[in-house]
């Protein structure tokens, strides 16, 4: 926790109007890390919560790392948390694990996917994808579920497009061309896509 502390403070000494977590278990620590510091962190899980609320999701199986599905990353009131058993469990760690070693990564999405088939044939509504492997591993599967990734990279544009409308009410024109020219390139084409760029 001391190296994620420091590297948020690093991170302040830029003046960011926010920052952004690429990452479901370290939101865990979301209430210790955003003590820690004054700019504002983007908090994936009520991001994730409003997406759930919006789209009026009754139950969803949370797929994860252990420390994720164990402390409840995703579990909201009103909506049924459903998660993989121990041996499930396992065998996602264990899927995580061999796609970033780039050990057999056909294998490991097809072992995840029959995990999530097998609660989506039971009664859940969609899968919730709470972790980056698992988003890029099934990501063009055909079955319900939400890309936790993808939740945030839309909060982060929406975001960024209210920093941008702010700062260019207060700050000369340039000046904000300056700020907001290194932003990542994947936000901008987000934004070009929606055509609000």
């Amino acid at each position: 926790m001391k190296l994620y502390r420091e590297g948020l403070l690093e991170l302040e000494k830029l003046k960011p109007d926010f920052l952004v977590m690429v990452c479901n278990t370290i939101h865990l620590f979301y209430d210790i890390l955003q003590k820690s510091i004054q700019t504002p962190i983007l908090d994936l899980r009520e991001e994730v919560k409003s997406h759930l609320i919006k789209t009026k999701i009754k139950s969803a199986l949370i797929i994860g790392t252990p420390s994720t599905i164990k402390n409840t990353l995703y579990k909201f009131e009103g909506i049924e948390y459903i998660c993989p058993d121990e041996n499930e469990k396992k065998i996602l760690a264990k899927c995580i694990l061999n796609f970033n070693k780039g050990l057999k990564k056909k294998e490991q999405a097809l072992k995840t996917k029959k995990i999530c088939l097998k609660y989506l044939n039971s009664g859940a509504e969609t899968v919730v994808l709470g972790c980056t492997e698992f988003a890029l591993m099934l990501n063009h599967e055909d079955f319900p579920k939400i890309n936790t990734m993808n939740i945030l990279v839309n909060s982060v544009v929406d975001k960024f497009r209210e920093c941008r409308i702010m700062a260019l009410r207060s700050a000369p024109a340039r000046e904000n061309r300056v700020r907001f020219s290194a932003f990542p390139l994947i936000i901008e084409r987000r934004l070009e896509e929606n055509g609000k760029h």
